[in-house]
């Protein structure tokens, strides 16, 4: 394997020389028009064929129950408008659907399944108002005070929720078909069933809640971030109760001044992204619904139920496929592909095609400038990264996608999305070198946290 983390300094400073030399000779990788290609991205969108496989899928994502909800979520923080002027009211409409088909399930029939779990209402309440202020995407949240006086959030599932997404995570193999013809890799069986594993893994209630017990206690005290408690007594296997954290939603964050947007953009990136590197496991759902913005000025993230670990050698191999991309070493990433089965060398795709593509994935995290994180851009890179039918990037559809990587990978891209809603601006890869290069801190958040670590 090759390309390891260099640990001296001196080391480090000659790959920054080759680095900027290779800008100055190459030109590659220091344009913003590398990354994400949203012009690429919208030619793309406009041939029939990918318009049609996209009308499929939402056709079939309709078909589906709790996991439709899901992925509507998911999409919701894509740039419609990189589509065809002609497509877009369409799409805007269906994905709104399947975003806001949660079941309009009364109160009364919510309550049976809370009692079910954990007896009469009184019993642990003192409070609890019916109406729901979130719907997940396989139940709805509630605000409920106990006894004690603390204010809580009580999510609990839709009435045979759990046979509904089981259903739909058996019928997996009508995704297989459509994706075939963009991105065979996505219709391997293994990811078929890491993608199964996951979102069946969301109604693991007593999963989630000691999960999200675990995160609550290495954020408690952070300086920045916030990450309520679950309440393990009160959580079963329908209903998760945790601490409720009052705050602004993602919609009013997106209306602060520039410099908030910046500070909270950093620490959304800092939570959905660093955290692969230095702690091997991710949130793999940085979905807007689940960020918010506390009184005390700390940013708040819920929902754990996408919740994964990683094996080091895997996040490894990550970070060696980006310090190479990183450093133009076009030769380097194309032989880490070959050697873990990500590209079949017989495949016709060079070593350069191999690093253009990354860089118009990945490259926010790779380009040493302040960058400015928009919908389009965003957009781009996720269609770029899951679509890749422009004409230098067609072999790379033809790349094995890693089951193990396929939930870092979406982490990675709907972070990116996440941040193109809030446009926000940093130079993202001085923050990255943090855990690429395992460098000290580069940003006053940065430094703040490393003293409170200490």
């Amino acid at each position: 394997m090759t390309g390891r983390v260099p640990k001296g300094r001196i080391v480090r400073g000659g790959r920054i020389g080759k680095l900027v030399a290779g800008q100055v000779v190459r030109g590659v990788g220091t344009r913003l028009s590398m990354i994400g290609r949203p012009e690429q991205a919208r030619e793309l969108l406009a041939e029939r064929s990918t318009l049609q496989a996209a009308q499929q899928l939402v056709t079939v994502l309709g078909g589906l129950k709790g996991a439709a909800m899901k992925v509507g979520q998911m999409l919701s923080v894509l740039d419609v408008d990189l589509m065809p002027e002609s497509h877009r009211e369409l799409f805007r409409v269906k994905l709104a659907e399947l975003r806001d088909q949660a079941p309009e399930v009364p109160f009364a029939a919510m309550r049976t399944v809370i009692e079910g779990d954990l007896g009469p209402l009184a019993r642990h309440f003192a409070d609890f108002d019916e109406n729901a202020i979130a719907a997940a995407s396989i139940g709805q949240v509630y605000r409920a005070r106990l006894h004690d006086g603390r204010e809580v959030a009580v999510k609990v599932k839709y009435p045979g929720v759990d046979d509904a997404v089981e259903a739909d995570m058996r019928n997996l193999a009508l995704f297989s078909r459509l994706w075939k013809s963009v991105l065979p890799s996505a219709a391997d069986t293994e990811v078929l069933e890491e993608i199964a594993r996951n979102i069946g893994g969301e109604l693991d209630y007593p999963r989630e809640a000691l999960t999200q017990h675990r995160i609550a206690e290495r954020y408690r005290g952070h300086p920045f971030i916030t990450v309520p408690d679950s309440i393990g007594e009160l959580c079963g296997p329908h209903v998760l109760v945790t601490e409720f954290v009052a705050g602004q939603s993602f919609d009013e964050i997106r209306e602060l001044p520039a410099a908030d947007r910046d500070r909270i953009g950093e620490l959304v990136y800092r939570f959905y992204v660093g955290t692969l590197f230095s702690d091997y496991e991710f949130c793999g759902d940085p979905h807007p619904g689940n960020i918010l913005l506390a009184p005390d000025g700390r940013v708040g993230f819920v929902d754990f139920g996408l919740y994964n670990t990683m094996d080091v050698a895997h996040v490894e191999l990550e970070r060696e496929c980006l310090l190479a991309a990183g450093e133009y070493r076009a030769d380097d990433l194309y032989r880490a592909w070959v050697a873990n089965g990500i590209l079949d060398p017989e495949s016709g795709v060079s070593a350069q095609e191999v690093l253009d593509y990354v860089w118009a994935a990945a490259g926010w995290h790779l380009l040493d400038e302040d960058i400015t994180i928009t919908p389009e851009l965003a957009t781009g890179a996720v269609i770029m990264a899951v679509d890749p039918r422009a004409a230098e990037f067609k072999g790379m559809r033809y790349q094995r996608l890693p089951a193990e990587h396929v939930f870092s990978r979406r982490a990675d891209l709907f972070t990116f999305a996440a941040l193109g809603q809030l446009r926000t601006t940093n130079n993202w890869h001085r923050i990255a070198r943090e855990w690429l290069y395992r460098e000290a801190p580069a940003t006053a958040i940065g430094r703040a946290v490393a003293r409170w670590k200490s």
